[in-house]
């Protein structure tokens, strides 16, 4: 019977040790917790924080990248304004008849203007001045009657660069020739009526001159050429 008092007594005592540490450890774990919680909290606030730093930064690349678009806009606008090259002009304003033969070459003034965007014929001198630098399409027709031909060169800077010639005796007859050339900024292009030639024109706007820019260069464009 003592024994087994002394058994018991010692088996409580254990127990309470047990007790004693298990309480130490419930109390650690609660501090341990307390921290995280804290840890927590506080990442909680910094992902918050970066949250709206993040939102403010994409607002402002957003307000950036719609400028810079508006931006972008513009300077094409302004670019297709620059592109927009061309005219179209027959000889005659009014009424029908020839022009020629002479005994030397004329330069043809095709006064019927169709059209004339960017202003760069001129129909009181038949030129045009390139306003910009690129590749430019140039195309004359001529109309006539035998025996005398009808012919007419595309000149460029004083130079003769393509001819539309017709000629048949007692027939009507007509022609036509185009070509691409590299304008620099104040190259001239013309037609110059063949010497001893004749052109014949009326409302049916049988000869004309026309010419537009395909597309503008840049100085290392027409170095790779």
């Amino acid at each position: 019977s003592e024994g087994n008092i002394r058994e018991l007594t010692a088996t409580v005592t254990e127990q309470k040790g047990n007790i004693r540490e298990l309480t130490a450890t419930v109390t650690e774990q609660k501090t341990i917790n307390r921290e995280l919680t804290a840890t927590v909290t506080e990442q909680k606030g910094n992902i918050r924080a970066l949250e709206t730093r993040l939102r403010d930064e994409m607002n402002q690349k957003n307000y950036e990248m719609s400028n810079l678009t508006l931006s972008q806009v513009e300077e094409l606008r302004k670019e297709n304004r620059d592109r927009e090259i061309a005219f179209s002009a027959s000889l005659m304003q009014s009424g029908s008849g020839y022009i020629g033969p002479f005994t030397t070459e004329i330069t043809l003034t095709y006064r019927n203007v169709f059209t004339n965007i960017g202003n760069a014929y001129n129909p009181v001198t038949g030129v045009f001045t390139a306003p910009l630098k690129g590749a430019y399409m140039f195309r004359v027709s001529v109309y006539g009657h035998g025996p005398t031909h009808s012919a007419a060169y595309i000149y460029k800077n004083g130079e003769r660069v393509v001819l539309a010639y017709a000629g048949q005796p007692q027939v009507v007859f007509n022609a036509s020739n185009g070509v691409v050339l590299i304008l620099e900024v104040g190259d001239v292009v013309y037609v110059r009526l063949w010497s001893g030639a004749r052109i014949y024109d009326s409302q049916n706007n049988h000869s004309t001159f026309s010419g537009f820019l395909l597309f503008p260069l840049r100085e290392q464009e027409l170095c790779k050429m």
